[in-house]
């Protein structure tokens, strides 16, 4: 790797991190000595790239650094572009859309030697089913989500029971079969996954979402941790004292 691709990869290493990055685990990614780290970092500095740490305690990025934004690589234009990909054959058509102009804006934007990786990257998206068509317009519930509204679903469950339900959305989960909206729902008191092509009606309410939106994350991430972590626990000792029997 060559002095002046080191030191702009360190610099995103810095960009990606909320908490101080080691010399160590910057060497480790980059593979190189934490002597070379420590010498680039010293370099940075004095090119007056706002880095603050030291060295066994980590280094940090000011949040406020800027540096030109399509500086991509090889790698980082594949990953772009698969995601976008996969984007394109999983969302509703507004999202599907956005994502083909994503790829669109990159191709007109990159240097021309990095355009053959958008047109014939050595990565894919394997084609498959697309999830089940709703009957809801999915911008309205993202829009519930970005503005903190609560929303007013009229839900069909499994068992093909119907229930109208006040929630307060969290995210829209993209999966390979379906979709998802995450919520809190005031009928039960709870977070529930809602199955989007299960959602009958979905309408956006007057009335605020009463929590700030990184602590309704934080929440239902608390809620997850403890409803499906211990699940997968049980289920990889499981697997454990299977492998155990079988070993017998």
């Amino acid at each position: 790797m060559r002095r002046a691709d080191r030191l702009f990869q360190i610099i995103q290493v810095l960009r990606r991190s909320t908490r101080p990055v080691t010399a160590a685990a910057i060497a480790e990614e980059l593979e190189v000595s934490k002597r070379t780290v420590y010498r680039d970092i010293g370099d940075l500095i004095g090119q007056r790239v706002p880095i603050s740490g030291e060295a066994g305690f980590g280094y940090l990025l000011d949040r406020s650094y800027d540096m030109p934004p399509l500086m991509f690589t090889p790698d980082e234009v594949e990953a772009v572009v698969l995601g976008a990909q996969w984007v394109a054959n999983h969302s509703d058509t507004l999202i599907a859309n956005a994502a083909r102009d994503v790829i669109t804006k990159i191709e007109a934007a990159v240097p021309e030697k990095l355009r053959p990786f958008i047109a014939e990257p050595s990565i894919g998206v394997r084609p498959g089913s697309r999830p089940p068509t709703e009957i809801i317009d999915l911008a309205d519930i993202r829009e519930a989500i970005r503005q903190r509204r609560k929303l007013a679903l009229r839900y069909r469950a499994e068992n093909g029971e119907t229930t109208e339900r006040i929630v307060w959305p969290v995210i829209l989960g993209y999966a390979e079969s379906h979709r998802l909206l995450v919520a809190w729902c005031e009928l039960r008191q709870e977070f529930r996954h809602f199955r989007c092509d299960r959602i009958l009606a979905a309408k956006l309410c007057d009335e605020p979402i009463g929590l700030r939106m990184v602590e309704l994350r934080r929440r239902w991430q608390r809620w997850r941790e403890e409803t499906f972590e211990p699940r997968q626990n049980t289920s990889r000792a499981a697997e454990g004292a299977k492998d155990q029997e079988l070993r017998r």
